[in-house]
């Protein structure tokens, strides 16, 4: 097959290179550039830099033909804009789900609709089609598993990519990726948002939204704690940050019209019960919304799985109960719907 594979200088997308071209496919490798590089500039430094020599080694290495794709005006409206929306509004987006959709398998997508089979990612998550159906399936390491970034593919979209190591667990693709002497072999793992790099997601935020003081104020009493520098620093269940003595305190509330922060040191007692809440947004990734009732869910990245049942509301609003208790259910987020292996798709927590 003639493939794109999206690189970005880390070992997963490097192992990947390097099987689809043991495979004998026509490989084009593709860096996209979306680094904010004026938001970034006041930080000193151009992260994407790095990243572009261990890209250009590892494709040297192996003969690979790279292009370098500007996406930031493209990422900067379909994605950051919507992120900071959200914020403001005091909710928790997750950029990086709408980064898959839009970007890397959206804009990316039409840009090379005409010349490639598929489209392939270092993604941790596996793909089947049955039935005709491209079917999304989680990665056998629960830790690295990505499903839930790409739970808001579309059934066309997902029926063009390829996950090459997706079968693989991260050690053995650290394994894999010293037995081929890649350059990015011994390279660290990135951890945050995408487009940030080693920026700090609330420098990010400091930056474009800016700083709002207000109180925090305790959440049975009423009683003023202390002071935050703004609604959208703070997340539904987190426990850092608040700089409060007498803890650990866990932020309960937000109420962005009066500019308030409500924590209580009682967030876990038995008789609090979040284990009830409404998804809208959904995407199905089959296109038809799931007939079985009882489901897994994760709304939030990393290897937690709640067994939930799913009710529809109307034709895109969904009531989702927990059988047990989780204590960061946060408006914004991603709720991702399985069943057993397969990943359904998703829907905003409203």
């Amino acid at each position: 097959m003639k493939i794109a594979v999206l690189v970005s200088g880390g070992v997963d997308s490097s192992l990947a290179l390097k099987l689809l071209k043991d495979q004998g496919h026509e490989l084009t490798a593709f860096y996209l550039k979306i680094w904010l590089e004026d938001e970034l500039a006041y930080m000193g430094d151009c992260p994407w830099e790095q990243d572009l020599s261990y890209v250009r080694a590892v494709c040297q290495q192996m003969d690979v033909p790279l292009r370098i794709i500007s996406l930031q005006k493209e990422y900067w409206e379909q994605v950051v804009a919507y992120t900071m929306q959200e914020i403001k509004q005091g909710r928790t987006p997750n950029p990086d789900v709408l980064c898959n959709q839009r970007i890397k398998f959206g804009v990316f997508f039409d840009y090379i609709t005409e010349n490639y089979d598929k489209v392939a990612t270092g993604h941790y998550a596996q793909t089947e089609i049955v039935d005709g159906i491209a079917q999304l399936l989680r990665a056998p390491d629960p830790v690295k598993d990505q499903t839930y970034f790409l739970s808001y593919l579309t059934q066309a979209q997902l029926q063009r990519a390829l996950f090459p190591i997706g079968h693989l667990q991260k050690e053995q693709v650290r394994q894999l990726a010293h037995e081929y002497n890649l350059p990015t072999k011994d390279r660290k793992d990135s951890q945050g948002i995408c487009f940030l790099g080693k920026l700090k997601f609330s420098d990010f935020i400091k930056h474009h939204v800016g700083e709002n003081p207000g109180d925090i104020i305790e959440y049975e009493t009423g009683k003023k704690l202390g002071g935050h520098k703004g609604v959208w620093f703070h997340t539904i269940g987190q426990r850092q940050g608040s700089g409060l003595a007498g803890g650990p305190w866990y932020v309960v509330a937000k109420d962005v019209q009066k500019n308030i922060v409500y924590m209580s040191r009682e967030y876990h007692t038995p008789d609090k019960e979040r284990k009830l809440f409404e998804v809208a947004e959904c995407n199905w990734i089959s296109g038809t919304p799931p007939l079985k009732k009882e489901l897994l869910v994760k709304i939030r990245h990393g290897k937690q799985l709640h067994v939930c049942t799913l009710e529809q509301i109307t034709a895109d609003r969904f009531r989702v109960t927990l059988v047990n208790n989780d204590q960061g259910i946060a408006p914004g987020q991603f709720a991702v719907f399985y069943d057993d292996q397969i990943c359904l798709g998703a829907g905003i927590i409203s």
